[in-house]
């Protein structure tokens, strides 16, 4: 069984985390998948799911509304309606800007994690805030990040630490 990762994206950051995660993870997982060529049933057909994010906007998911050059996750989303995710586990990776958008950081984050949730998916891979300065996160739920977050503008050189070191937490979650 293979675990299927899903990722959003505008400037390309979250598709290149995506195949950093997938080479990281080899024959575990297959290749990674935008959701804007997605199906819910695409999905379905996995056990476990890593699935990605920027937070665009005002704290957004990327899609047209908020100026994402294609359609994304907020076109998605409404696609899960009476869809059930029971006995599927997911994980959550999100990016943003801690210092230009410090009032809403990887706010997406729990956007995807509610949804997900909403249709019955079982949500690991936390992540802690230590390491990161920022205002506020809507992302946080009992001390830590809901899912591994990357700020692939200012600390671009701890992504692939912060990538190892999630993977190692959530393998055994997720096989």
């Amino acid at each position: 069984m293979s675990i299927g990762i899903f990722f959003g994206t505008d400037t390309g950051n979250t598709r290149r985390v995506a195949k950093s995660i997938h080479k990281k993870l080899g024959d575990l997982a297959d290749a990674p998948v935008n959701i804007n060529k997605a199906t819910v049933d695409d999905l379905l057909k996995y056990d476990a799911l890593i699935l990605g994010t920027p937070t665009l906007g005002d704290g957004e998911l990327p899609g047209l509304t908020c100026g994402a050059q294609t359609e994304s996750w907020e076109e998605f989303l409404p696609t899960l309606e009476g869809a059930d995710f029971s006995g599927k586990t997911v994980a959550l990776f999100g990016l943003g800007d801690q210092e230009g958008y410090g009032h809403e950081f990887v706010d997406a984050l729990i956007i995807l994690h509610d949804a997900f949730t909403a249709v019955g998916a079982t949500l690991v891979g936390s992540w802690p805030t230590d390491g990161y300065t920022f205002e506020a996160s809507k992302s946080i739920i009992d001390d830590a990040f809901v899912g591994l977050v990357i700020d692939h503008d200012n600390q671009s050189d701890l992504t692939d630490e912060r990538v190892d070191a999630w993977l190692e937490d959530i393998k055994p979650l997720l096989s």
